[in-house]
């Protein structure tokens, strides 16, 4: 039987025993993280990358998911191996560390992109557009005028945002749900609740 240990080169050892192999992702880890070392990141991406790719299908569902979660974790792992503490724990306890947290971004990210389809689900682009225009024309006049920007101060300081990006700013829906990172079906609800509140505070003058 050929065991031989890993070397300072951290050269790949011929059946290695466990401890052997702890030894070994550790001696890798350490070159990336000191030396930037390309081929020791090689070793390191061929080890896990088949378990990160099955923890991946498992919690993601789907192949592309898990390849994208693979590539995501190593390169944080890359750039984040100077931050590897081996008093602190095993190669593998970090790397699984840095896969989990990468998984659990990738999960949110899913979730906010669902909760837009969702809101555009509740209130159809097209629908939200015609009535955006329509409330557009019979407020013009008024957003013009000094006393209108009271009442707008007036708002929950959420439905000022986007009146006035929408009024003042003549930014798209679209972009003031980029600029405030929430979902488009979120700014259509509140340009929607605060021009029905603009519309109660201005009362009779508003169908002037």
């Amino acid at each position: 039987m050929n065991n031989s240990a890993p070397n300072k080169d951290g050269l790949i050892i011929t059946n290695p025993t466990e401890l052997q192999v702890s030894a070994q992702l550790y001696t890798w880890l350490v070159l990336v993280a000191e030396k930037r070392d390309k081929q020791a990141f090689t070793a390191l991406f061929q080890f896990f990358a088949p378990k990160i790719k099955g923890f991946g299908l498992q919690r993601l569902g789907c192949h592309d998911k898990a390849n994208e979660l693979l590539q995501e974790t190593m390169s944080n792992v890359w750039r984040k191996a100077h931050l590897y503490d081996g008093d602190k724990g095993a190669a593998t306890t970090w790397v699984y560390t840095v896969m989990r947290n990468a998984c659990f971004d990738m999960l949110r990210r899913i979730k906010a992109k669902n909760e837009q389809l969702l809101g555009d689900d509740i209130w159809p682009v097209d629908q939200a557009q015609d009535e955006a225009i329509t409330e557009s024309v019979s407020f013009k006049d008024h957003l013009m005028e000094k006393h209108m920007l009271t009442h707008i101060n007036s708002l929950p300081e959420l439905q000022q945002t986007v009146v006035k990006g929408v009024y003042y700013q003549s930014l798209s829906q679209e972009q003031l749900a980029q600029q405030l990172e929430v979902p488009l079906g979120t700014i259509k609800s509140r340009l929607r609740l605060a021009l029905a509140k603009l519309r109660q505070q201005m009362g009779d003058d508003y169908h002037d």
